[in-house]
């Protein structure tokens, strides 16, 4: 199994900017995909950004594409997520998400970072 810890989070005004963070510990981070979702207050946890084990395939969701940028340090076991111009929408707990089993099915979770935006 593997353990992962977000860290970046915070409260911010529209138009600022955020970089989180996410250390896996446990089973070897190189070997794996790894993801963010966000989870607004009365709705369901979405996609955010994926990014494979080697950094060669990143997929976004359509809302963050321009703003958001996902990618990975393999020898610091840390995946992040740059998160520009941000909006009011953008409001939620993020969490880092590992594909333990390979693809983009993830299956090991963080406890989340809370990300607030205000206009």
């Amino acid at each position: 199994q593997v353990q992962l810890v977000e860290s970046g989070g915070g409260s911010v005004q529209a138009g600022g900017s955020l970089r989180l963070s996410c250390a896996a510990s446990g089973r070897t981070f190189r070997t794996y995909a790894m993801g963010w979702f966000r989870q607004a207050p009365g709705k369901e946890r979405e996609f955010v950004a994926s990014i494979s084990w080697s950094g060669a395939g990143i997929v976004y969701v359509d809302s963050v594409k321009g703003r958001f940028t996902i990618s990975r340090e393999n020898a610091k076991n840390t995946v992040y997520l740059q998160m520009n111009s941000l909006k009011p929408e953008d409001t939620a707990v993020y969490y880092c998400a590992a594909a333990l089993s390979g693809g983009i099915a993830f299956n090991s979770w963080g406890q989340g970072t809370q990300v607030t935006v205000s206009s």
